[in-house]
């Protein structure tokens, strides 16, 4: 079966009386190129297991079964369900499971479908769930090598902005804590069933095994990013003292011992220099 052919996607979904979700974000991928280059970026090969949200149709489904031992694939909407079962009825190394990728116990279905194998995740991920689903992920610390997702491209854009970058983020610097970002290609909307107001592209996140600051207190470390974001067209200064409810004069003196400049905004602030911050004020 031609996944990527809008006659024969109409038509398996027609039979099973399906219709497009516009609040699950749904957009299947028709674009025949994508879905392999997706497979073999994220790292899909013979002895590993790939964890996939959100199959769709099943056409990147499809794909990581070719390469993969075993692709174990998280979807919410159960009107999916017998679409995916007639179109990866020729693969007996998938297994569906219906649930939503934010409730469900990840560690816990890595460790029951994969064992000791090395797992990937894979995902076109709908636009409204990419930073909670991401940031799942990666603050659980599974046991994962990398993600490797589609979203917005303005949302990639985002997330692989390195601190001290103008389009860095609370969100930004929370994925450069945990991985390392890199942006591998842009999906023009046309590669999409119904085709959506923007484009997209494909990013993977290398799963870090150490962090690359030492902080005391994570929670205070992203307290500090979160606050320092909060009020971004503000100095660090200001936006620290007054979404932390820290009088300036402490916020100062933590600059001043950080070597960091009064005027800063967070946008400029490395990584290091959120950790130093971070200790200065909480000691």
């Amino acid at each position: 079966m031609n996944l990527s052919d809008v006659k024969t996607i109409k038509n398996v979904l027609t039979r099973h009386g399906f219709n497009f979700s516009k609040s699950l974000g749904q957009n299947f991928l028709i674009n025949p190129e994508v879905c392999p280059k997706m497979a073999e970026e994220c790292g899909a090969k013979s002895g590993a297991g790939v964890l996939e949200v959100g199959p769709g149709i099943g056409v990147l489904t499809a794909e990581l079964a070719k390469r993969a031992d075993k692709v174990v694939s998280v979807e919410l909407d159960k009107r999916l369900l017998p679409v995916l079962n007639e179109t990866l009825s020729d693969f007996s190394n998938i297994k569906i499971v219906n649930a939503d990728i934010l409730k469900v116990n990840i560690k816990e279905l890595i460790q029951n479908e994969f064992g000791n194998m090395e797992v990937e995740v894979c995902a076109n991920l709908p636009y409204y769930i990419t930073s909670p689903v991401i940031m799942r992920f990666l603050e659980e610390r599974l046991p994962i090598n990398s993600l490797t997702v589609m979203v917005q491209k303005e949302a990639a854009e985002r997330l692989c902005a390195a601190p001290g970058n103008r389009k860095c983020g609370a969100v930004s610097a929370a994925v450069q804590y945990y991985a390392q970002p890199q942006i591998l290609f842009d999906v023009n909307r046309t590669s999409f069933m119904p085709q959506p107001n923007v484009d997209s592209a494909v990013i993977k996140l290398n799963v870090r095994k150490e962090p690359p600051v030492k902080v005391k207190s994570e929670k205070d470390f992203f307290r500090v990013i979160k606050a320092s974001f909060a009020k971004r067209r503000k100095t660090i200064l200001n936006s620290l003292s007054s979404t932390l409810g820290i009088e300036k004069s402490v916020i100062s003196s933590a600059l001043e011992k950080a070597e960091i400049p009064q005027n800063y905004r967070a946008e400029q602030l490395t990584m290091e220099q959120f950790a130093s911050l971070t200790n200065k004020i909480f000691g």
